[in-house]
Order: structure tokens, then sequence, then C-alpha cells
């Protein structure tokens, strides 16, 4: 293999900027990190692009189907967004978002999460719970970036996305469609309450501190708040929607 030792190659300048939304969507990649995150994405029948990596990585990087170069540690860590990074990285072509009419019977959707931790955690609970899909409405993290992948840990690959930047109405038109509707909000009624939704179903979750808008509010066939029994106001969202997303499992 080639090796790079430039900051001010090309290739670098390019794969350092898949870190930001506008070089992801000008150059149509995302970059993924570490062997394990790697062997994910191509398990999940990602195509891979390019590959830059530390020569004690270099057994690795020669056996994928990439443009694969060696680089010494310092230029990995100015293209990576990690402080140590594992050794490798590489790019690999956008995934194409599931359309709405694809959608499996049981989903989370998210209002304005904007955490890419949280948005990565609640993707990684939902695979692990068997939801279908995740649905992102407008002003949610990113679903691509490093952040979110990292904290998805394989799941984002697995478990496709939707992105519809009006959610009120997607929801409306699942609705129509035969899904039930449920959102967490504080003034809902108890979780563990609720009727049962049926077969199909989305789940709500809200904006880390607005929660869910009122025109989602709206929509919903159901508000759901978990009981707080101790002197806790609330719940991370992350935490909250998997308790949810088990609780529904339940039913199943």
């Amino acid at each position: 293999m080639n090796t790079i030792t430039s900051l001010h190659n090309p290739l670098i300048r390019d794969m350092k900027a898949l870190n930001q939304r506008k070089g992801r969507l000008e150059q149509g990649r995302f970059l993924v990190e570490g062997e394990k995150m790697i062997r994910e994405a191509l398990s999940c029948g990602l195509v891979i692009r390019d590959a830059l990596a530390l020569e004690e990585h270099a057994y690795f990087a020669e056996r994928l189907k990439a443009r694969a170069f060696i680089v010494p540690e310092g230029v990995l860590q100015a293209v990576c967004d990690t402080r140590s990074p594992q050794g490798i990285c590489a790019s690999f072509d956008l995934p194409v978002p599931t359309p709405l009419s694809a959608a499996p019977d049981r989903i989370v959707a998210l209002d304005g999460v904007q955490d890419p931790g949280n948005l990565g955690t609640i993707w990684r609970t939902a695979d692990a719970a068997g939801f279908g899909a995740i649905l992102l409405g407008g002003g949610c993290a990113d679903p691509l970036s490093p952040k979110v992948q990292r904290a998805a840990m394989g799941s984002g690959f697995r478990v496709p996305f939707m992105i519809e930047d009006d959610l009120p109405d997607a929801l409306l038109r699942m609705k129509a469609g035969g899904w039930t509707v449920m959102a967490s909000d504080l003034h809902g009624m108890d979780f563990y309450c609720r009727p049962n939704p049926g077969n199909r179903y989305v789940l709500v979750i809200g904006n880390e501190a607005r929660g869910i808008s009122q025109s989602t509010r709206l929509v919903a066939d159901m508000l759901l708040k978990l009981p707080m029994r101790g002197g806790a106001e609330s719940l991370n969202a992350a935490v909250a929607a998997g308790i949810m997303m088990y609780g529904l499992t339940k039913e199943h």
C-alpha cells in the first residue's frame, strides 16, 4: 500500500471534511472509524471507498475492497472525530433513507432529538428491542455523523432510518395506514396503564428540553409518561425511550 504523510493531501482533506454534514452531502459519503465498525458496515452491504490505516492495521486495510493508504498517527488523528482513533478509518457511500411507504410495523420516531449521543443510543436500543426503523423529524441530529454512529455501535447500519422534516404530517399519513401513534409526554397517561396499541405502532420521543411539539401532540393517539416515584422530574430521552421500547415489546 502507498503512504500518505501530508495533511494537505486532497484525499486527507476530503476525508476530514466528512466529519461535517456539509462535507458528507457534497461527497455523498460518510466516515466510519475502527475495525469493528467497518466490519459492521460491510456486513450490512454498505459500499466502501477509501481507507486510512496505521501501519499495525495494514493487514486489515489490505483486505478491504477500497483504496487503502498507510498514514502516520498525526494524520489519522486529524481526519478522525475521536481524540484517540482506533487505528483505521474508511469512507462509505451514504446509505439511502427508507421511504415512509416502506415503513415496518414497529417504529421509534424522534421529534427534534438534537444530542448525537441520545440519537445513537436510541437507535441501538431500537435494534436490541426489535424495532424495525427509526423515523427522524426536523431538528434531529444528523444520523450519519460520527458521534451518532459511535453511540449506535453498528445498529445505525442494521436498522434503517427514515427522514421526514414535517413529522406531524408523516405521523398523520401513518395513522391513515393503520399505525397507532404514541408519544412520550410529561402530561400523558401512565405508560403502564396504556391501552394495547395493536401490532403496528410508532413511539415518538421528544426533544431533550422541550419534549414533543404541539403539532405532534395533537396527532398522537396516546400521550404516555413514565411514573416518577422519586424526586426526579424527568428522564434522559434515551433512557425513557429504552424503557418504553422494551415495555412495548412485552406485548408481542
